[in-house]
Formats: structure tokens, sequence, C-alpha cells
């Protein structure tokens, strides 16, 4: 009888001690990788371009969990697609004044009609896009990601 307790309580330990570890998904992916860099990518052919609407994402969003699980922020190079796999870099310039950034697609978005990327506030400060909130962009995917 008491050799059934003490298993049982072994169990239990083991079990409480394992119920209490990180979830593997979000575990390797708290920190983002490093910001692309223009010169890395300088001089290399898009795989594909598209036009359209964009518009940023930031301070509702700083500090929560992107769709691929890394912290998002606000201040990074990255930016939101609905479909382009996670770790696309891509080129966005503003066709309003010729301004351009490269972002790292990180999460899933803009969910708005008619809008083709949601950039963070980083990189919409970059293309000056802040005052206006959308502009219409062109997008440049120079790498595919492999997710």
């Amino acid at each position: 009888m008491r050799r059934g307790i003490i298993s049982v309580v072994v169990v239990l330990i083991i079990v409480s001690l394992f119920g209490c570890t990180a979830s593997p998904r979000f575990g390797s992916r708290d920190r983002a990788p490093a910001a692309p860099s223009a010169t890395e990518y300088r001089g290399r052919a898009p795989v594909l371009t598209i036009e359209g609407v964009a518009s940023y994402y930031a301070h509702d969003f700083h500090g929560r969990r992107t769709a691929n699980g890394e912290i998002y922020d606000m201040y990074a190079m990255t930016a939101a697609h609905k479909s382009f796999p996670f770790d696309t870099v891509i080129r966005v310039s503003n066709l309003s004044n010729d301004k351009s950034i490269i972002v790292r697609i990180n999460d899933r978005g803009p969910f708005v009609e008619g809008r083709v990327i949601d950039l963070s506030l980083g990189a919409a400060r970059e293309v000056d896009m802040i005052e206006s909130g959308t502009t219409q962009v062109r997008l440049e995917v120079l790498e595919w990601g492999n997710n």
C-alpha cells in the first residue's frame, strides 16, 4: 500500500514539473532575426512585383506575439502580409516619394480589403507614410521565406 502511494506521488511530481515547461512554439522565435540589410540585397532582381495600398500598425500590437510566434517590435523593419511565407524579404517603395525599405514578413494581415501590406511603425517612418496612414506602394519580393 505504501509503495503505491509513493509511486503516485512520484508520478504527480514528474507530471507537474513537465506540465509547467514553456511551449516549444514560442521558445525559439521570441527574438527576431536580424533585420534584412539593404546592402545585402542591393542589385538583386525581384522575384515578384506587386503594387497596391500599404498601411501600418504600431502601438496596439507592440509587445504581442506575431503570427510566426515572435514578439512584435513596432520599431523593427517587419511587415504583415496575408499569404507570403514568413521570413520573405521584400523591398517596399512608396510610389509618391520613391523612398524604399527592405522588410521581413513575420505576421499576417492587413485585414482591410484593398490593402496589400501592413508595415511596422519603423518601416512606415522610413518610407514617410506616417502622416497619410496609407500610401500606394510597390512590393518587390527579393527572397522567399522558407515557412
